[in-house]
C-alpha cells in the first residue's frame, strides 16, 4: 500500500482563499487538469484523470473541503471525473483543456496538486489505475459489478474523506 507522507507547507495568509472574499470560489476539474498540466506538460489521459482524482482526495484531507465539485465515477479502468473525460474523448494524449484556467487554483489548492503531482506523477498511467483499483473507494463503489463491466457509480467525497484520511492515521502511529 502507498501512503502519501508528504503534507506541503499551506500558506498562512492566502488572499484568494474564500473566506476572505465576497462569495464562494471553487475551482473546476479544467483548472486543476490545466494546473496538472502546466507542471507536467502532455500526459495520457488516463494518467490525468488519475493525479486528478488523487488531487481531489487529497485535497478533502488536508482541506477538508472539496478541490473540484463535478462528480467522480468509479469507471473500469479506475475513477474518471465524466466532465473531464468528456474534454478528452477520443484522444490517448491531452496537453491542453479546453476552458481550464490553472490561475483559479488558491495557493493552498496548488500546494496539494503540487503534493500529490510529487508523489504520485512518476507512476504510468497503469501503475495509477491499479493503485486505484486496491483501494476502498474504487472498489467499494464497485462493489458487485463484474471486472471490467461498464458502470458509473459514484464515488463520494465522504469515501475518499475517510479512506486517505486513515491512511494518514495509519502512517502516523508508525
Amino acid at each position: 500500500m502507498i501512503v502519501l507522507a508528504l503534507r506541503y507547507g499551506g500558506p498562512v495568509d492566502d488572499p484568494k482563499q474564500p473566506s476572505q472574499m465576497k462569495g464562494p470560489v471553487m475551482a473546476s476539474v479544467h483548472d486543476v487538469a490545466a494546473y496538472i498540466l502546466a507542471k507536467r506538460g502532455e500526459m495520457t489521459a488516463m494518467k490525468l484523470q488519475k493525479l486528478t482524482y488523487y488531487s481531489h482526495a487529497w485535497h478533502l484531507v488536508w482541506d477538508e473541503r472539496p478541490l473540484f465539485a463535478e462528480p467522480i465515477e468509479a469507471w473500469a479502468n479506475g475513477p474518471v471525473v465524466p466532465a473531464l473525460y468528456r474534454q478528452h474523448r477520443g484522444k490517448f494524449s491531452v496537453s491542453t483543456i479546453e476552458g481550464g484556467d490553472s490561475n483559479r487554483l488558491t495557493q493552498a489548492e496548488q500546494g496539494t496538486v503540487d503534493a500529490v503531482v510529487g508523489f504520485y506523477g512518476d507512476m504510468t498511467a497503469h501503475q495509477l489505475s491499479e493503485l486505484t483499483h486496491s483501494e476502498r473507494p474504487w472498489a467499494d463503489a464497485r462493489a458487485g459489478m463484474p471486472a471490467g463491466a461498464r458502470g458509473s457509480a459514484r464515488i463520494t467525497d465522504e469515501m475518499m474523506a475517510f479512506y486517505y484520511d486513515s491512511l494518514t492515521a495509519k502512517s502516523t502511529s508508525s
